[in-house]
């Protein structure tokens, strides 16, 4: 009888520690975290996307609960990251160096939940960076994949391959801020490398969501005889794509594998692993094991790469390509993360 009683109270116990999410080592609490894009928002086929699959991802295996919130101005930043730390998220992350300034107020004004950037650091109201113990600052090599993807260009260019026949090629960032303008010293030092001879031309959308915008930048390019364009503006580079798909030429996705925007027309994409950046970064919270601070992703750790490369690319300029990735992992190749062409 006592026998029985006591497994009663056993059974008793367990169903009130698993009614009230404590199972102490058989699984604790939930984890929680929660994701606040910036204004490209979940459909801009890169970034945002990207930093969202990593969330989905880490629900799947680590079992966390997770949120996301869309910003559709930069003024939603602070109340959406506000609203995840009122909630005692254990994990609210930030996308986009946009954030700086608000991931700043907002952790100094939660001190004990944790927050991660990424592409930047939390900058105070001067603009001055501020590491924070409860930001992890998540950065990426982004002149390492540019400078592969740039290695395919100025080949394609210098050879003459296809519809590239103007030994010109362009890039566009959406607004010119560091994160972006890596990608674009890499692409740019890799032509220079490789072929001196190409003509490179470089402008803004100064936008990270109008296409309309992009696109007018795309067709300005191209009536100048580019025949190759890279794209760094988020949702405002689909237009970049968009002109060249328009007027045959051919395109250079970024962050994600962009060739199902205009297959045929995007050769190939330089890779930022966003979402690796983000799946690391919840199992780290998980683990117990997360770092404030910079947090560095690149070819060393798989943090960047190159998408899918098209048929058109000759397979002498793409075994180049990889080899330009080994050899940035093996730090043969250090590319440059200052733009030499302006304009």
């Amino acid at each position: 009888m006592k026998r029985l009683l006591a497994l009663a109270f056993i059974s008793v116990l367990m169903a009130t520690n698993t009614a009230c999410g404590n199972l102490g080592g058989l699984g604790g609490p939930s984890v929680k975290i929660g994701l606040v894009t910036d204004v490209g928002g979940l459909n801009d086929k890169g970034f945002n996307s990207l930093a969202n699959q990593g969330r989905l991802d880490a629900a799947k295996d680590f079992g966390v609960e997770t949120s996301v919130t869309e910003s559709k101005k930069q003024e939603d930043y602070v109340p959406n990251l506000t609203n995840y730390a009122q909630q005692n998220y254990d994990l609210v992350v930030g996308v986009g160096f946009l954030m700086t300034n608000s991931i700043w107020k907002v952790a100094k004004q939660f001190p004990n939940i944790k927050f991660a950037l990424i592409d930047g650091a939390p900058a105070n109201d001067k603009g001055d960076t501020e590491n924070l113990p409860n930001v992890a600052n998540l950065f990426f090599k982004e002149q390492e994949p540019g400078y592969v993807v740039g290695v395919i260009a100025a080949m394609m260019a210098k050879d003459k391959v296809g519809k590239a026949t103007h030994n010109t090629v362009c890039s566009m960032g959406g607004i010119p801020i560091p994160s972006v303008d890596r990608w674009i010293a890499g692409y740019q030092d890799a032509v220079k490398t490789i072929s001196p001879t190409t003509t490179i031309l470089h402008g803004y959308s100064n936008d990270f969501v109008d296409q309309a915008k992009g696109k007018e930048v795309g067709l300005n390019h191209i009536s100048k005889g580019c025949d190759i364009l890279f794209q760094v503006a988020g949702g405002s580079g689909l237009g970049y794509i968009a002109a060249a798909k328009e007027k045959g030429v051919y395109a250079i996705g970024v962050d994600a594998d962009q060739s199902d925007v205009a297959p045929g027309t995007v050769i190939t994409s330089a890779l930022k692993r966003v979402n690796k950046a983000v799946y690391d970064t919840v199992k780290a919270v998980k683990d117990k094991a997360y770092k404030a601070g910079d947090n560095f992703f690149s070819a060393t750790n798989d943090g960047i790469g190159i998408g899918k490369v098209d048929a058109v690319v000759p397979a002498n300029i793409k075994t180049a390509a990889d080899q330009a990735l080994t050899d940035i992992k093996s730090g043969k190749i250090k590319p440059k993360t200052e733009i030499q062409v302006k304009g």
